[in-house]
C-alpha cells in the first residue's frame, strides 16, 4: 500500500527507447526502479558502451540531489519501466514516511562503496611503491622537505594506516630508498637526500624511478 501511494505521488511510466537523462546534462532527480530495466551507457571515445542494466529494487542518479554533479552517463529505458523519481526534498520526505525503501537505497550505497573500495586498494597493490613515494613525498613537504627530520617509524606507520597495506613493506621500501641514495636513516630518523628523485617516484605509476 505505501508503495502505491509513493507511485502516485512520486511515480512516471517511460517508453521503452527513451532516454530518462542524458550524460553531462544537469540533473535534479533520482530514481528508483519499480518495474521494468534501465541501460546505464556512457560515451568512450565517442561510442556508446553498456555500464550496466539495473532492473527492480535497483536505483541510480543519486549523484544530482547529492553533490549536484552533471549526469556521469545515459539511463534509457530497456523496455516499459515504472520509475519513482525524486527531488532532495522528495527524497528526504520519502526516507522519512517509507523506512523500508531507505534501507533498501542505504544497503545498496554501503555495497558500491565496498565495491569502490575494494577497486580502490586493487590500483593501491599495483602502484604501491608510487604511493608510498607520494605519501613520503608531501610528508617530507610538510616538514621542510629536505631539511626534515622524520621519525622513521612513526612514518612507516602512518603511511601503512593511510595505504591500508602492512607496515613491513613500508619500511621495506624506505629501505630500498636508502640504499639508493634518495633517502638516509640516522638511527630512527629519516633524512631526504633526494628531493628530485623521491618527485620522480611519486608522479611514476609502480615505482619504475628506481629501475
Amino acid at each position: 500500500m505505501a508503495t502505491v501511494k509513493l507511485f502516485d505521488k512520486f511515480g512516471i511510466v517511460v517508453d521503452l527507447g527513451k532516454e530518462i537523462f542524458r550524460e553531462s546534462e544537469v540533473g535534479t532527480l533520482m530514481y528508483v526502479i519499480q518495474d521494468g530495466n534501465v541501460r546505464i551507457s556512457k560515451t568512450i571515445d565517442g561510442r556508446p558502451h553498456i555500464l550496466a542494466v539495473l532492473g527492480k529494487g535497483d536505483f541510480f542518479g543519486e549523484m544530482a540531489i547529492v553533490n549536484q554533479v552533471r549526469r556521469t552517463a545515459t539511463a534509457t529505458a530497456a523496455g516499459t519501466v515504472r520509475l519513482l523519481a525524486f527531488d532532495r526534498a522528495g527524497f528526504v520526505s520519502m526516507i522519512e514516511s517509507n523506512a523500508r525503501i531507505a534501507l533498501n537505497i542505504i544497503d545498496k550505497l554501503c555495497r558500491r562503496l565496498q565495491a569502490a573500495n575494494a577497486q580502490i586498494q586493487v590500483l593501491v597493490r599495483k602502484n604501491e611503491k608510487g604511493q608510498i613515494g607520494q605519501n613520503l613525498y608531501y610528508a617530507f613537504a610538510e616538514n621542510g622537505m629536505d631539511k626534515a627530520r622524520l621519525d622513521l617509524h612513526k612514518t612507516a606507520r602512518d603511511i601503512a594506516v593511510s595505504l591500508e597495506i602492512p607496515q613491513d613493506r613500508t619500511l621495506a621500501f624506505l629501505r630500498t630508498l636508502e640504499v639508493a641514495g634518495i633517502v638516509a636513516t640516522n638511527e630512527n630518523v629519516l633524512l631526504l637526500r633526494d628531493v628530485e628523485r623521491l618527485s620522480a617516484i611519486a608522479e611514476n605509476a609502480g615505482g619504475d624511478a628506481l629501475r
